[in-house]
């Protein structure tokens, strides 16, 4: 597949006209940096201890009035930037709504557009476009049409997503790469490389340049046709893009790329390129992450370990522990997995039970479940509270061994363990006990449990509480990266 039909000197051409259009915008527009303040850095400590999605934040944030302490609009919407990061949406919606609501500040576009992308988060696409169709008409800038374009792919809501491009075209706001990304990501996704194409052509026609994810759209297009040439064409533009400055989380796109279509050699001088950057990048915990899971996924054991030698120096949080130990159980390495265990285990992190969940899955797998109930005893008697997949695992474990009482116990603690709006998978696992119960159905039950443990049992938060539309007399803020994200995987995810 030939995403790129011109020739390398056209390219390159188009490639140094983009640069100097780039560099005329540049000089005109200021580019937008966060700039964290004392109070803002107390007001997240308040709470970043409050990880539980059913407990609310509300509370902490009326004290933190309540004793007289600053909340500036702009701390609070870097608040809820760093809580979308964080993946905690159901807080950055709560933080979101608390900010507008009681006539504390008034709404902005750019906040209208930020909760957009926090409805979608927490409930569905339904609840978007109901919010997005009760947004005044004034009040519909190119921010709002930009997240209800991101939410409408993110769903894969083809039509929509659609109008709303040709909606921005009429109205002029569709002249930067960011629109023509998200198209193309969403048409990436669903196969459809003639439209890919096509939105390339408008690019070149309208003179609007390609930027590093428009590239890491072509390298996945790419891939997902098992195009080796067109990747390495891709990769040869892109290097020589003066327009471009090529970020880490593209190589990373590339890497994964070329994993996937078999080029290891290719994958792994990319590899290779990340773990020089380890050094100089802003987000060293994130990129970590995915070198060791682009070391597992290419099976080089040796850089696996090289990676986490080289990194295990410094403070490791819990997310890089669970890569590590996901890792390695990729090799089937359970001596490993435990020696990293007791690592974190005799650190002073917090007691994220996800960590041990990992080895005790692997237990449990290996129908060892003597040590997986110990470990969730020493792992309970130093704090730790066992998440409802924790006694999935086990009475997997269980299961595999037709031990079914024991798997009966597991199966209740599971169900004392779900949270009440996790009601779908609640009643999952009352279904499976039901079978187990009646003794019948061992398969079925044993096949729901499986498909219990790989779920996560995640769920969504419930509120409606979306409106309270009013101008913002305030300075227009342009904060693309919190409005949305180009790499945004599906809602469900």
């Amino acid at each position: 597949m030939k995403l790129f039909s011109m020739s390398s000197s056209s390219l390159s051409r188009r490639a140094y006209s983009s640069f100097n259009k780039t560099q005329i915008r540049t000089r005109n527009r200021t580019k937008f940096r966060w700039k964290t303040s004392p109070a803002f850095r107390s007001l997240y400590r308040s709470i970043s201890h409050l990880g539980d999605p059913d407990v609310s934040v509300v509370p902490a944030l009326d004290e933190w009035i309540r004793q007289g302490k600053p909340a500036t609009k702009w701390d609070l919407q870097r608040l809820i930037t760093v809580l979308m990061g964080s993946k905690r949406f159901r807080h950055a919606l709560e933080v979101s709504l608390w900010m507008c609501n009681g006539k504390r500040y008034p709404i902005s576009p750019f906040d209208i557009g930020v909760r957009l992308k926090l409805i979608l988060k927490n409930f569905n696409i339904e609840q978007a476009e109901n919010y997005f169709n009760k947004i005044p008409e004034h009040l519909r800038t190119n921010q709002i049409y930009l997240a209800i374009l991101n939410c409408y792919t993110i769903s894969k809501s083809v039509d929509k997503a659609e109008s709303i491009m040709q909606k921005a075209r009429e109205l002029g706001y569709a002249d930067r790469p960011i629109w023509y990304n998200l198209m193309m990501n969403l048409y990436c996704k669903l196969g459809n490389r003639e439209k890919l194409r096509e939105l390339l052509a408008e690019m070149e026609s309208k003179g609007v340049s390609y930027d590093q994810f428009t590239y890491s759209v072509c390298l996945s297009a790419c891939a997902a046709a098992s195009d080796a040439a067109g990747m390495d064409r891709v990769m040869s533009v892109m290097e020589s893009d003066p327009s471009v400055t090529v970020h880490w989380q593209t190589l990373v796109t590339a890497a994964q790329s070329y994993l996937r279509i078999g080029s290891f050699d290719e994958a792994m001088q990319l590899l290779n390129k990340l773990i020089k950057q380890l050094a100089r990048c802003s987000q060293r915990n994130v990129l970590v992450v995915l070198l060791l899971n682009l070391c597992a996924e290419a099976g080089k054991k040796e850089e696996l370990h090289r990676i986490w030698e080289s990194y295990k120096g410094r403070k490791v949080v819990n997310k890089v522990y669970i890569s590590m130990i996901r890792s390695l159980i990729k090799f089937n390495d359970i001596e490993e997995v435990e020696k990293i265990f007791e690592e974190w285990e005799s650190g002073a992190l917090t007691f994220d039970f996800r960590v041990p969940n990992f080895l005790i899955d692997a237990y449990s797998t290996d129908g060892r479940v003597d040590k997986a109930e110990a470990l969730i005893a020493r792992v309970v008697s130093k704090g730790g509270c066992p998440l409802v997949t924790t006694w999935c695992h086990l009475a997997g474990g269980y299961m595999k061994k037709n031990q079914v009482a024991e798997a009966l116990r597991s199966l209740r603690k599971a169900i004392s363990a779900c949270p009440p709006k996790f009601a779908s998978q609640k009643q999952s696992l009352i279904t499976c006990l039901e079978y187990l119960q009646n003794n019948e159905c061992l398969e079925e039950a044993e096949e729901l449990i499986k498909s219990l443990r790989t779920s996560g049992m995640s769920g969504a938060p419930a509120s409606d509480e979306f409106c309270g539309f009013r101008e913002d007399a305030g300075e227009e803020q342009d904060f693309e990266g919190a409005l949305v994200s180009e790499d945004d995987e599906d809602v469900d995810d």
